[in-house]
């Protein structure tokens, strides 16, 4: 069984996901395999530098993330071709690294995607698990995290899937807003369903 985990931006889901794998859950980062995708040598980034142009790839031959940022972020039609060269190898890739993990002796798997709905990555789990946080949480957590500046983090914040069109999609909730022994219960809770699901024993 694969549960798919999202959130908005700052909600939590990496911190969610290390509570999951200390009760013997693996996950996959879909944020990792993005990262994977387009280090040196890999043809994805060499379409990316031949669309975007030379100004994207750093001295090092890395992506200057934050110049392919500044081209994308305001233009449709750029994110759009950015996703159309990225979003169909992160899916295979993302394909591989699931059935490796589900070779293996696990409970379930994890999918931890921020953009699991949006990028079609939901037909690849069997249930979709949304971290929800207030909108005025996650400006304030992004603000801290990120270093940017309040307007910023409203323009990151607004830019991502609305918060209730997630919730509306989600076969499951945790609300990442109270304290580190809420969430624990949260997770705690779940996993006994999930393992009831899958008719494996409660996690030791």
């Amino acid at each position: 069984m694969i549960i798919g985990v999202t959130g908005g931006i700052a909600s939590g889901k990496s911190t969610v996901a290390r509570a999951f794998a200390a009760l013997g859950v693996p996950w996959v980062d879909a944020d990792d395999v993005a990262r994977e995708i387009v280090e040196p040598g890999e043809p994805a980034l060499a379409e990316i530098a031949a669309h975007f142009g030379a100004n994207v790839i750093a001295a090092d031959g890395r992506l200057d993330r934050r110049a392919l940022r500044a081209i994308v972020f305001d233009d449709d039609a750029e994110r759009h071709r950015l996703e159309a060269i990225t979003h169909p190898r992160v899916r295979e890739r993302l394909i591989a690294h699931l059935a490796r993990l589900e070779a293996q002796s696990v409970p379930y798997v994890l999918l931890v995607s921020p953009l699991l709905f949006e990028s079609g990555q939901a037909a690849l789990v069997d249930r979709c698990l949304v971290i929800d946080v207030p909108e005025s949480l996650q400006i304030t957590r992004t603000a801290a995290r990120d270093d940017v500046d309040e307007s910023q983090a409203r323009a990151i914040v607004a830019a991502q899937m609305p918060r209730q069109a997630r919730l509306e999609r989600a076969d499951d909730v945790i609300d990442n807003a109270a304290d580190e022994d809420a969430l624990a219960r949260q997770v705690a809770e779940l996993d006994r369903r999930y393992r009831a699901v899958a008719d494996l024993p409660p996690a030791p």
